[in-house]
C-alpha cells in the first residue's frame, strides 16, 4: 500500500500505543489540534449531521463493539433500507492508506462525503448541513477555534477526520505480552493459537496492525454479479482490472471478537463459522489468493478442531478493552 501520511507529535495531541508508534500520521492539509478532535468527537455523536437528524456516525459506530455495529446488513440509515455491505470496525485507521471494502476512497476526508450523502445512510445535503450548524450554537465558534477559515463544507469532514485519528487500539493483553508488561500473561492454549496465527494467519495479518492493508480473494464466491454497479467485484470495481476481481480489503483483527459479524457482507455470525470456512468453505475462482490454494487438488487452511480453538483462545487476547471503555472516544459531556 501506499505510504500514510507523515506522522506528528503536536502539543495537546494524544500519543498512540506504543505497538504502533510514536505519532499519529495526518496530512499536511489537516493536522491534528484538540480543538479540532473535540469538534470532530462532537460532529461524530451528533445526528444534525444526518437529513433526519435521528443518525449519527455513532449510530452504526459503537464504540464498545469497536466502532461496528453488530448487524450483517444495517438498516439503521435515514431511509430504512438495508445497507449492501457490512459496516466496518473503525480501528487504527490513522496508519491506513485507503478506505471502505474495496478501497474506494483515498483519505478520510473525501471518504466521510460518502455516508453523509448517501441516501441510505445519512442522505444530508451538504448545503443544508452547513446552514444546520451555522445556526445551532456553539458549532460556529467551534468551528473558528479549530479552523482559521471556520465553518466550511471541507472543515466538517476535517474535523470528523481528526477524531477518527485517535481511534486508536493497541492495549490488549496480546500487547501486554509482546512488551513483557504485566497482565500480558497468556495460557497454553493461547500460545499454541498464536503458533497456529502465525503459521497460517500472518501472512496477511501481519505485524503490529494485523492486516497487510492489501485486498484478497479469499473463496467467499465463485463468481462475481455486476448488480449495484459492481459492488461484488470489491477492488475490481475499483481498478476495473480482471485480476482483482472478488478482493477485498483484508481487516484488521484487533477485538475481532466483539466486531461480529464477519466479511464485507456480514455473512458469518461467529468467528467459528469464519474459520469454517477457511477449513472446508473456500471457493474456487481465478483470482482467488494462492495461499488458499497450498496444494492441487485442496482448497483452504489445514486446521484441525483442536488447532482452530486454540487459534480462537489467541484472538480473544487481541480484544482491547480500554478503548472500548476509553471515556476520551466516547459522547461528550451533554450529547
Amino acid at each position: 500500500p501506499a505510504t500514510p501520511p507523515a506522522a506528528r507529535d503536536a502539543p495537546g495531541v494524544p500519543r498512540p500505543p506504543a505497538s504502533l508508534g510514536s505519532a499519529i500520521p495526518s496530512p499536511e492539509r489537516n493536522p491534528l489540534t484538540p480543538a479540532g478532535i473535540a469538534l470532530g468527537r462532537r460532529l461524530f455523536y451528533d445526528p444534525i449531521v444526518s437529513s433526519s437528524n435521528r443518525v449519527a456516525c455513532a449510530t452504526c459506530h459503537r464504540q464498545e463493539l469497536a466502532f461496528s455495529d453488530g448487524v450483517r446488513l444495517t438498516k439503521s440509515g435515514v431511509s430504512g433500507k438495508a445497507l449492501l455491505r457490512h459496516t466496518p470496525a473503525l480501528i487504527n485507521l490513522a496508519f491506513q492508506d485507503r478506505y471502505f471494502w474495496d478501497g474506494g476512497a483515498t483519505d478520510l476526508e473525501s471518504q466521510a462525503f460518502a455516508p453523509i450523502r448517501h441516501a441510505d445512510e445519512m442522505g444530508q445535503n451538504l448545503g443544508r448541513l452547513r446552514e444546520e450548524l451555522a445556526a445551532k450554537p456553539p458549532y460556529p465558534e467551534l468551528f473558528a477555534q479549530a479552523f482559521a477559515d471556520g465553518l466550511t463544507l471541507p472543515n466538517i469532514v476535517r474535523a470528523l477526520a481528526q477524531f477518527q485519528r485517535t481511534l486508536l487500539s493497541g492495549g490488549s493483553r496480546y500487547d501486554k505480552h509482546v512488551a513483557k508488561e504485566p497482565g500480558g500473561e497468556l495460557s497454553e492454549l493461547e500460545r499454541r493459537g498464536l503458533a497456529q496465527f502465525e503459521a497460517k494467519c500472518a501472512t496477511c495479518h501481519r505485524g503490529s496492525h494485523f492486516t497487510d492493508h492489501g485486498y484478497h480473494n479469499n473463496g467467499l464466491d465463485s463468481a462475481y454479479r455486476d448488480e449495484h454497479e459492481q459492488l461484488a467485484w470489491g477492488r475490481g470495481r475499483i481498478t476495473q482490472a480482471a485480476a482483482d476481481k472478488g478482493k477485498f480489503k483484508t481487516p484488521t483483527l484487533r477485538n475481532v471478537m466483539v466486531t461480529a459479524p464477519y466479511m464485507h457482507d456480514g455473512r458469518f455470525r461467529t468467528i467459528e463459522a469464519v474459520l469454517a470456512h477457511y477449513r472446508r468453505g473456500v471457493k474456487d475462482s481465478p483470482t482467488l489468493d494462492p495461499l488458499l490454494r497450498p496444494e492441487a487438488g485442496r482448497l483452504g487452511l489445514a486446521l484441525d478442531d483442536h488447532e482452530a480453538a486454540a487459534l480462537i483462545a489467541f484472538l480473544q487476547t487481541l480484544t482491547d478493552e480500554a478503548f472500548l471503555r476509553d471515556p476520551a472516544l466516547g459522547p461528550p459531556e451533554g450529547r
